[in-house]
Parts: C-alpha cells; sequence; structure tokens
C-alpha cells in the first residue's frame, strides 16, 4: 500500500513539476522544445488553449502510435496528457496570465531554469511506471517499425514535431536547441537520484 502511494504521489507530482517546466521555457520566449512549439502555434491559430493542445496532439500521438504498432490504443496515457495539459493552462492561464519577458539575460534564465525543472520532474514521474507520455510512445513505436535505434527514433520524432510547429508558426529558436539536447542528459543524471531516494522511503 506504502509503495503504491508512494508511486502515485511521485506520478502526480512529477507531472505537475514537469508543466511548470515547459510553462517557463514557454514564457522564456527564446523557443519551446519541439512538441511544446507545436502545441503554442496552435493555439494562437485557435479558440483552444496550450493545455487544450496538449491533449488533443496527444490523443491523436495515442491513435498513431496504435496504427504504426498494430496493436490497441493506449488508453491510459489520457491520464498522463489530461494531468500535464490541465497543469499547463494553470500555470499559464491562472499563475503567470499575460506575462512577459524582453530582458535576454532574465529570458535564458527563465529558460534554464525551466529545463532543469523540466528534466527534474520527468525524472520524478517516471519512477511511478504508470502510463508513458504519447510523445515517448510515437519514439518506440517509430524505433520498432522502422528497426532503428532509439536515438534515431527521437530524432524522427522531434523533426517531425518541429515541421509542424514551423508551420503553425511556433516559437522555435535557441530555446528549441537548448531543449531537445540537454532535457536527455538532465534526466539521465535526475533519475538515478530520485529512484534512490524513493526507494528507501517505500523500503
Amino acid at each position: 500500500m506504502k509503495s503504491l502511494f508512494i508511486r502515485s504521489f511521485s506520478y502526480l507530482v512529477g507531472l505537475m513539476i514537469v508543466s511548470f517546466g515547459v510553462t517557463l521555457t514557454i514564457l522564456a520566449g527564446l523557443g519551446a522544445g519541439a512538441w511544446d512549439a507545436l502545441n503554442v502555434g496552435l493555439a494562437h491559430k485557435t479558440p483552444f488553449s496550450v493545455g487544450n493542445w496538449v491533449i488533443f496532439v496527444g490523443i491523436i500521438l495515442i491513435v498513431v502510435n496504435s496504427v504504426l504498432t498494430r496493436s490497441q490504443p493506449i488508453l491510459v496515457s489520457l491520464i498522463t496528457i489530461f494531468i500535464i495539459g490541465y497543469f499547463i493552462d494553470f500555470w499559464l492561464l491562472i499563475v503567470f496570465p499575460h506575462t512577459l519577458i524582453d530582458n535576454f539575460i532574465i529570458q535564458l534564465l527563465t529558460l534554464l531554469v525551466g529545463v532543469v525543472i523540466l528534466a527534474c520532474g520527468a525524472s520524478i514521474y517516471m519512477q511511478a511506471k504508470f502510463a508513458l507520455i504519447p510523445i515517448d510512445g510515437f519514439m518506440f513505436a517509430l524505433r520498432d517499425v522502422l528497426g532503428v535505434k532509439i536515438m534515431v527514433a527521437k530524432t524522427i520524432a522531434e523533426v517531425t514535431a518541429l515541421v509542424g510547429a514551423f508551420l503553425v508558426g511556433g516559437p522555435i529558436g535557441i530555446g528549441t536547441l537548448i531543449v531537445t539536447f540537454s532535457i536527455g542528459p538532465l534526466i539521465q543524471w535526475f533519475y538515478p537520484r530520485f529512484e534512490k531516494r524513493l526507494k528507501w522511503e517505500v523500503g
């Protein structure tokens, strides 16, 4: 019972932290991660919010992943995208409405803090080993269908999102590169540290 509580707590808190990190990378105004840039661009073109598009794109990816792998849709992933979508809208629309940062140093610091927080949150929620984010599912689906290495599949997925973000006028810039190339190493650094801590809590 304690183990389930720790896992559930890690899952919810981790996703909330992820959404806060994503929000900071968006507010920095230097370019968001590929998928976030796509969601922001779509939000600017439609009446729907960024969080709404996190959910919509997630649902599309769940279907695409199912088609690619010829398997049943992983509907439990809906929980993940609904939580992240809700919290992103909470941060953007309620906590930081109409926030505009016009100082480059502050923008850069906001971006870097956001990336660190994003990686930290991802490392926490991943400990629960519950639902996989559809974006990650897309990466694994590409790996299995194309028979390529995971980094190649990740690159294809990121480029796909970048093309979409470009077409809808999403915020692509130096921040996009920073997020893309730093998030993996940061998660790799955070993950074992939280893993040891949470195992100690469960024990």
